[in-house]
């Protein structure tokens, strides 16, 4: 299939977009979780509070590895997370239901500036939160804006994993074809 080693994975390009977790507590959340980050070549998963780190086996069971390739870092606080993000010039969203939030689409479009390329696209980050609670509210009130993912049925929240998923792939199919293979 023609599939990179983990040490091409590592010198690759990868997409300007940083994960970031808030107490996310399932493990296979987590796995699942940087085997998307992997798939989409996101540039980093960053872990906070109570979510476990690698190696852990039940990390493992989903991320099949992933969590070998993709780069990682673990903040006790999600708060330090996101201001150190904010200091490395990331632009930090909440995916989160909230008060002024906008949409995917919107973000995608602020993000891509229209040009639908990675070169000299802004540093992203994104914060999904807690299965239960989502992101934290002070994290909410930390972060430069909030994304909707609208949402048509009786219910009004999904898998943390699957949002992340989703989220992923919208910046990279509007990113990736720009960036080397």
């Amino acid at each position: 299939m023609g599939r990179m080693n983990v040490e091409q994975y590592r010198e690759a390009d990868k997409l300007p977009l940083v994960v970031v977790l808030d107490n996310v507590r399932s493990q296979h959340n987590v796995g699942a979780v940087f085997r998307t980050a992997d798939a989409m070549r996101i540039e980093k998963v960053v872990l906070c509070g109570i979510c476990c780190c690698p190696p852990n086996q039940e990390i493992h069971k989903t991320a099949l590895g992933a969590e070998e390739s993709v780069e990682w870092a673990y903040f006790k606080e999600t708060l330090d997370a996101v201001h150190a993000l904010q200091a490395e010039g990331y632009t930090v969203y909440a995916i989160e239901q909230a008060h002024n939030s906008i949409t995917l689409e919107e973000a995608v479009e602020q993000i891509t500036n229209h040009k639908s390329q990675i070169i000299n696209c802004p540093k992203t980050a994104i914060v999904l939160g807690h299965e239960v609670f989502g992101v934290q509210q002070e994290v909410v009130d930390s972060c430069n804006q909030c994304i909707e993912i609208p949402q048509y049925g009786t219910k009004h929240s999904m898998n943390v994993s699957v949002t992340a998923g989703i989220v992923m792939y919208r910046f990279a199919s509007s990113l990736r074809p720009a960036t080397k293979k």
